[in-house]
């Protein structure tokens, strides 16, 4: 498969997640109030990736997301070059896909933007990180063995939407730099001010991920 190929793969990949798990946030609200909100939007997310997973994995390996790229990074399962490829096609499809927000909501939705937990960034880095370790670590897992292809993409759209049943009610859950980084550039204000924390945080818990998991599966003589 071209290079090409897989960048547009990403990049439309991003781009469906932005749109359908930001849009379902947007859509239905997730306040205190409207705790269904927070179902509704935990399986837009999840039901994203299992959908992705399935039209795209073939093609890039559905990673629409920085933080399982450079998981996969450090595991050895992509090179630099490709590394920066999927980012950049990532962070454009999460921007085209805020795009379409604001022109289907108007550009003063809240883009279901991410914020910090309290108030506190260092709060919201360490949430950042748990969470996003717990979802790398579930795909690093279940994509080991080639015999769990048939289910792999179901298990990975489950484990984002259990972190984002506990993590909307905290930082809005990000566990992914692209998808925080299109709706941060429309929303403006705090969520851009508040932007590295859920560039830094995934990327740490995803990089941790990867780590633990090598440690953990490493063959013993």
């Amino acid at each position: 498969m071209s290079a090409i190929k897989k960048y547009i793969a990403e990049c439309i990949g991003t781009l469906v997640l932005v749109v359908f798990g930001c849009g379902t946030a947007v859509a239905v609200g997730c306040d205190a109030a409207s705790g269904g909100g927070y179902i509704l939007t935990a399986l837009a997310f999840g039901l994203v990736i299992v959908a992705m997973a399935y039209s795209i994995g073939n093609i890039s390996g559905c990673h629409i997301n920085p933080a399982v790229s450079i998981a996969m990074l450090i595991s050895k399962k992509m090179t630099g070059k490709d590394f920066i490829g999927y980012v950049i096609a990532q962070c454009i499809g999460a921007t085209l896909g805020a795009l379409i927000l604001g022109l289907i909501f108007g550009f003063d939705c809240g883009f279901g933007a991410n914020g910090l937990y309290n108030g506190s960034a260092f709060g919201s880095l360490l949430i950042e990180i748990i969470l996003t370790f717990v979802f790398v670590i579930a795909i690093l897992g279940v994509t080991s063995k080639v015999e769990n292809g048939a289910i792999a993409g179901l298990v990975i759209g489950l484990s984002l939407t259990l972190v984002h049943i506990l993590g909307i009610a905290l930082t809005g859950t990000s566990v992914n730099p692209a998808r925080s980084f299109g709706p941060a550039l429309f929303a403006g204000g705090e969520a851009l001010k508040s932007l590295w924390v859920f560039i830094v945080g995934p990327l740490v818990g995803g990089a941790l991920a990867a780590v633990v998991y090598g440690f953990l599966s490493a063959e013993k003589d």
